[in-house]
């Protein structure tokens, strides 16, 4: 990075953050930490506060989290997320304004509850309801029908994410069942041969249930970025055939 690494006209020299993609897009940039020098990664999340009074960063490494937590202390208050190692740093008066979207988050294993939590983060940061059910794949699948249950009646979400590693088989088990659209989220859990989340990511590809769309492996941000845009989707049809 620049020793200087702000411009005579306050912009960053090294990076275009997208202040405007929330109004453009309805999804809050991510800065993913975990590639980039924890300079770069304070210089853009200072100018997200500075524009936006919110930055959002996943898969913080330790040293960058310290310095997240010291940086900021005096301006912005910092939500630390520690399953998916994320951060949203936030300036008084900026809370998210709720959307009315509700999403269920399912994890096969505990294993994937990390991803799952970085999609939970994404939905949240978009103003929706977020319930989450963990351990309840297809290795014990008398699990998973009453929190299932749960999420359809009594929560009545409008889309679930799905998360699985190892055969991935929880995702299309689920989108047999529901009339809610499906995400599954490939984990990279896995032994051997196909480890890694590539099995995972095929079985899910490979699927016969209606209804299942498939993220990347681990890309938490993009099932919940998916998610949260249905979700408040729905809810605005919802107010329009309430009103």
């Amino acid at each position: 990075m620049p020793s200087n690494p702000i411009d005579e006209e306050g912009r960053l020299r090294f990076a275009r953050p997208d202040f405007d993609r929330v109004r453009r897009k309805g999804v809050p940039e991510v800065i993913l930490a975990d590639r980039k020098d924890p300079e770069d990664c304070v210089a853009i999340a200072r100018r997200f506060l500075q524009a936006e009074g919110r930055a959002i960063l996943s898969r913080v490494p330790e040293a960058l989290e310290s310095r997240l937590r010291t940086e900021f202390a005096a301006e912005a208050s910092l939500e630390w997320y520690a399953g998916a190692r994320a951060a949203v740093l936030r300036r008084p008066g900026t809370a998210v304004p709720a959307s009315g979207g509700r999403v269920g988050i399912l994890t096969a294993g505990t294993s994937d509850i990390p991803r799952a939590e970085e999609a939970a983060l994404v939905c949240r940061e978009m103003g929706c309801e977020v319930s989450t059910v963990y351990d309840v794949g297809v290795a014990g699948l008398h699990r998973l029908f009453e929190p299932l249950e749960r999420l359809l009646n009594d929560e009545q979400v409008d889309v679930l994410i799905v998360a699985a590693g190892m055969d991935g088989a929880l995702p299309s088990v689920v989108s047999g069942l529901v009339p809610v659209p499906v995400i599954g989220l490939p984990t990279s859990v896995g032994y051997g041969l196909g480890g890694g989340g590539v099995t995972a990511l095929l079985s899910m590809l490979q699927t016969c249930a209606p209804g299942l769309s498939v993220v990347n492996i681990d890309n938490g941000i993009g099932a919940g970025a998916v998610a949260g845009l249905i979700a408040n989707r729905v809810a605005a049809a919802r107010r329009g055939r309430e009103t």
